[in-house]
C-alpha cells in the first residue's frame, strides 16, 4: 500500500476550495484507492478553535492583533497532533486541509509582525506534499462569494490586495522552507480545476 500524502489547498475566499475538495474525494478513493480525510482551518475541534471562529465571526471585535497569528499556530498544532500526524503515520490515507499555514502568512502577518515571524511560530507544523494555491480573480471570488447565503467574515473583503499577499507569501515560502506550491487556475469549472491538481496528486502517489 503506498504511503500517505498531506495536501493543502489554499486561496481567496470565493476561490473554490471546498466545493474542489469536495469534488476530488470520490475521485481520488476510487483511482488510488485510499482513504481521504477532509478537514479544514481554523479547526473549532482543536486549541483556541472557538476564539478563532467568533473572531472571524465578529462576535469578538476587541483583540490585541498579536492573539491571532499565536491561536491559528496553536490551533494548527493541536491540529497536527491528534488528527493529521496520526493519519500520515499510516499507509494509505490523503489528508486534505482547507487551509494552512499560507494562511497565515496573509491573513496574520503585518509590518510590525512580518512573515518570518509568522513561520517561526508554525516551525512545528507537519509539511504539506503539495499545498495548491487556486488561483482566482477577485471578480470571481466576489462573483462565488455573491452566491453564498451567509454574513461576511472578517478577511472576506479586499481581494486583491490579498491576492498579490498571497504570491508574495508563496514566492516566501518557496524560497525559505522550499515547500512544493502548486499554482492552480481556478477561474474555470470545478471539474477543470479538479482535473489539475488530480494531475499532480498521481505523480506525487507514484513518486511515494
Amino acid at each position: 500500500m503506498q504511503q500517505s500524502l498531506f495536501i493543502v489547498i489554499e486561496g481567496l475566499d470565493g476561490s473554490g476550495k471546498s466545493t474542489a475538495a469536495q469534488h476530488m474525494i470520490p475521485l481520488l478513493e476510487k483511482e488510488l484507492n485510499v482513504r481521504v480525510t477532509l478537514t479544514h482551518e481554523p479547526n473549532r475541534n482543536y486549541c483556541g478553535g472557538n476564539y478563532i471562529r467568533d473572531v472571524l465571526e465578529k462576535k469578538i471585535t476587541e483583540f490585541h492583533p498579536r492573539v491571532l497569528p499565536l491561536s491559528f499556530a496553536a490551533n494548527r498544532l493541536d491540529h497536527c497532533t491528534r488528527l493529521i500526524n496520526p493519519l500520515l503515520a499510516e499507509a494509505g490515507n490523503i489528508v486534505i486541509s482547507d487551509r494552512y499555514y499560507l494562511s497565515s502568512l496573509v491573513y496574520q502577518s503585518s509590518e510590525d509582525f512580518p512573515f518570518e515571524s509568522v513561520m517561526k511560530l508554525n516551525e512545528k507544523a507537519t509539511r504539506p506534499d503539495a499545498i495548491f494555491f487556486l488561483n482566482v480573480s477577485s471578480e470571481v471570488g466576489y462573483a462565488r462569494m455573491g452566491t453564498r447565503d451567509q454574513a461576511e467574515e472578517l478577511f472576506e473583503s479586499r481581494l486583491e490586495e490579498h491576492r498579490k499577499k498571497y504570491l508574495q507569501a508563496i514566492d516566501f515560502l518557496r524560497n525559505t522552507t522550499h515547500d512544493n506550491i502548486v499554482e492552480i487556475d481556478g477561474n474555470g469549472t470545478v471539474e477543470q480545476t479538479v482535473a489539475q491538481m488530480m494531475r499532480v496528486i498521481r505523480q506525487l502517489s507514484v513518486q511515494s
